[in-house]
């Protein structure tokens, strides 16, 4: 069951309270570890403990830290005056004195844990991500407090890690640092494979990178939709999971089956991959295109690509049947004179203005027959010769079809696909 970030904060503070406070009369401080020589020193630190209401132990603990602050108890009372202000909801004082704790200790790690919270929470990703990344760091150098079990210690240290690492993880997200992203949240959900408030976000890091990490990206998208319990919300992140996976893989065959696997595996098995769909090249669309169509059946688009990207054969094959054969087309016209008109012929060229028809007419166009530049023409030509790149179509024996010509077959322009 997901860990709730807020629930392991105030779990810590409360083991530090239980530590420190002791339900009987027996003194807090453990002489072995740490002993308090002076009586008067012992017996404000003890009073202060003990006080079972917070504002008076909170009271006790502020005057004993002000009166004795090279105490060797220093840090203990001020990991338990955190904690106690954590209870009683005052956040300011609780971040003051992890603060203070940090002056005493650098490396505390409830201080940092705490600091790194309330960081996240307030969306200072820099600071989130340096005191979290300091606590894990701090994290083996740990000792266990006196009066705590150590089983009770390994099992804050187990909650501990994991919590670090997502918030190291989700402010390195925040901040665009995904290799750190992906590091830390991996290593959260390692340690917490149910939790989806690091299972999405790890997922988006992976997403997100340069170049992504569709494979691992797209298992932890699919993991994450399984758990996440809000209708609204799972219907979000599968759709985009399939939007995703359709994108990397070329169709929807798999992603089904991904569903299936991720709701009982949390993370990617040995070998586990998602095949990447790779679009064929301008050569292999073109034989495609001679194999499905004959020459006669194809668009002047899908002329100029066969004759301009094809293989040698595919070419051939094409312009044997276009050449010296009287075509009439439609295209726009980019530039003109009495003699020759430049037109161009497919979707792609006539959006960029180039011409990839040059059209010599039989004889003179009539000035009022000249066509004007951007409009569209229905016009014959005999093809003589091309240029593949850039791809041009020389035409003779050019002709303006009118109104009162017999109707031509057109062929309309149709776009490539893009590249």
């Amino acid at each position: 069951m997901k860990t709730s970030l807020w629930a392991v904060v105030l779990g810590m503070a409360v083991l530090v309270s239980a530590q420190q406070s002791p339900t009987g009369a027996s003194p807090a401080p453990q002489p072995q570890k740490k002993e308090i020589k002076d009586p008067a020193e012992y017996n404000a630190y003890v009073g202060a403990v003990q006080q079972a209401d917070a504002a008076a132990k909170i009271s006790g603990l502020e005057a004993f830290l002000v009166q004795y602050p090279n105490s060797v108890m220093k840090e203990d009372a001020l990991e338990l005056l955190m904690g106690t202000y954590q209870q009683t909801g005052n956040q300011a004082k609780v971040i003051d004195t992890a603060n203070r704790l940090l002056s005493a200790n650098p490396d505390n790690v409830r201080a940092l844990v705490l600091l790194a919270y309330n960081e996240r929470a307030a969306q200072k990703w820099a600071d989130a991500r340096q005191h979290a990344e300091h606590g894990l760091q701090a994290l083996p150098k740990m000792t266990k407090p006196d009066g705590v079990s150590q089983a009770d210690f390994e099992k804050q240290k187990g909650q501990l890690a994991p919590l670090l690492n997502s918030i190291a993880g989700f402010a390195s997200l925040q901040l665009k640092d995904y290799p750190a992203a992906q590091q830390h949240l991996r290593a959260a959900v390692e340690g917490d494979p149910n939790n989806v408030e690091n299972i999405y976000p790890l997922a988006l890091a992976y997403l997100s990178a340069t170049p992504p990490d569709n494979v691992d990206g797209l298992f932890f998208v699919a993991r994450a939709a399984n758990l996440i319990s809000d209708p609204a919300g799972k219907d979000q992140v599968k759709k985009f999971g399939h939007s995703r996976y359709v994108k990397y893989h070329g169709s929807e065959e798999g992603w089904n089956e991904l569903l299936a696997q991720t709701a009982s595996t949390p993370v990617p098995p040995a070998g586990f991959t998602i095949k990447e769909y790779v679009p064929p090249t301008p050569a292999e669309q073109a034989a495609d295109l001679v194999k499905t169509k004959s020459p006669k059946e194809m668009s002047f688009a899908e002329w100029e690509l066969v004759l301009s990207k094809g293989k040698p054969e595919d070419a051939d094959k094409v312009w044997s049947a276009l050449k010296g054969v009287p075509l009439q087309m439609e295209g726009q016209v980019i530039k003109a004179s009495p003699t020759e008109l430049e037109i161009a012929g497919s979707s792609d060229d006539i959006d960029q203005k180039r011409s990839d028809i040059i059209l010599t007419m039989t004889g003179t166009i009539p000035a009022k027959l000249m066509p004007k530049e951007g409009s569209t023409l229905d016009f014959e030509g005999t093809p003589v010769s091309y240029t593949p790149d850039p791809f041009v179509m020389t035409m003779e024996k050019g002709a303006l079809l009118t109104k009162g010509a017999p109707a031509p077959v057109k062929k309309p322009p149709v776009r490539r696909r893009p590249q």
